[in-house]
């Protein structure tokens, strides 16, 4: 990786994201290693999660580190305690950072204050973390990532930005399909879209699912109301009507399409329960491989190549 910090999908070039998906393939395959046994992975969250802090703390702990998780309630991040403050602090105590917060800007704060690499462990913007895992769980169930579809159906959210950046990386075709007024940000659309260019993809932002799945390798839905949007949710619920994944929208795609969440899941909101256990779904092999990617991630910015010798 060419960056300190691990803010965006996007921080990595096609180049990287290849050497960081087969890092993680070998890293799955190894099991518990001592490679990071003189180095900690500081947690700081000004969100709960389930996923996001388990996978992070055995990633860690299965490269053979330390870890310690700092709740909102112990930092007051921006609040009892400046962002810069937090940062420079932490550079002197740990080796990477890991945070889930609110705003992205507060990562990019951290990033330009701390000596040490920092991870983006969720922001509004982005979920590079996530959108690593989806790569590998495809790549193992479909073989390659090149030329595939993936259709994305709901909010274009953090978890759309960072796919929509990914598959262009990969040269995989993406296309969204949401309401109006909850399409994929315009930004990172272009983004996106300048990078396809070059890798051969396609990237094609709409408002129909059916259009948006006909065909496609990949069906990949979230929730609709994200944490913090609580008060949104009623509103939410009417204006993504018809927008769910059910079996008659993946019958609509490639025959054997893999359905793909990140979850927490609200079943029969954007997805039918029928769809999230059927044989199609992958969820929980996603889930699985958010431990090794993150792996991957902090093997490169607290190793590099010294770890994994035969990826180079």
């Amino acid at each position: 990786m060419q960056t300190k910090d691990y803010l965006s999908i996007s921080d990595l070039s096609s180049t990287d994201l290849k050497l960081l998906l087969a890092d993680a393939v070998e890293l799955k395959s190894m099991g518990w290693m001592t490679a990071l046994s003189d180095k900690t992975l500081a947690l700081l969250f000004e969100k709960p999660s389930l996923r996001t802090r388990v996978s992070f703390e055995m990633a860690m702990r299965q490269l053979g580190g330390q870890v310690i998780y700092l709740s909102p309630a112990e930092v007051g991040l921006g609040k009892r305690e400046s962002v810069p403050d937090v940062a420079r602090v932490l550079s002197k105590y740990v080796d990477v950072i890991a945070a889930r917060t609110f705003s992205h800007e507060t990562l990019e704060v951290l990033g330009d204050y701390a000596d040490i690499p920092v991870i983006n462990a969720l922001s509004d913007k982005e979920h590079p973390c996530q959108a690593l895992a989806d790569l590998l769980t495809i790549f193992e169930h479909k073989g390659d990532l090149k030329g595939l579809t993936l259709a994305f159906i709901g909010d274009g959210n953090n978890v759309a930005a960072s796919l929509a950046l990914a598959c262009a990386l990969v040269g995989m075709n993406f296309n969204i399909a949401s309401p109006e007024a909850y399409a994929l940000n315009s930004g990172v659309l272009e983004r996106a879209q300048i990078i396809a260019e070059n890798s051969g993809s396609e990237i094609e932002c709409g408002h129909d699912p059916r259009l948006a799945v006909r065909g496609a390798d990949v069906v990949y839905t979230d929730t609709w109301t994200s944490m913090g949007q609580e008060t949104e949710n009623a509103a939410r619920i009417k204006t993504f009507a018809g927008f769910q994944v059910d079996s008659a929208l993946m019958s609509m795609a490639d025959p054997d399409a893999i359905f793909m969440h990140c979850l927490p899941a609200h079943r029969g909101q954007e997805v039918s329960d029928e769809v999230i256990e059927s044989r199609s779904s992958v969820v929980f092999d996603q889930a699985e491989n958010r431990l090794h990617a993150q792996k991957a991630v902090l093997s490169q910015l607290l190793g590099g190549a010294g770890i994994l010798p035969s990826c180079r």
